[in-house]
């Protein structure tokens, strides 16, 4: 069942009788500005660009790898 042009202002018709005009702006810019902040941070999770996030784990796990001369891996992790 699609929604016509008709049935879609008759829905919108009845939210503004229900929730008045100035409840159902405060609705809707809420309503952007959330989409905008979900959009942002599916793009940027932690709010850096891919290319130095990518780099930063790179150093992170270089760092925490054990460089041992003779190709080993070191220590089990025991606990």
């Amino acid at each position: 069942m699609r929604l016509g042009a008709t049935e879609i202002l008759l829905i919108l018709m009845i939210a503004l009788v229900v929730f008045g005009s100035s409840k159902l702006t405060g609705v809707g810019k809420a309503l952007g500005t959330s989409i905008r902040e979900f959009k942002q941070e599916i793009n940027n999770p932690d709010g850096k660009s891919g290319t130095s996030n990518k780099e930063e784990l790179k150093q992170e796990v270089s760092g925490s790898c054990d460089k041992g001369g003779d190709g080993s891996v070191g220590e089990p992790i025991r606990k």
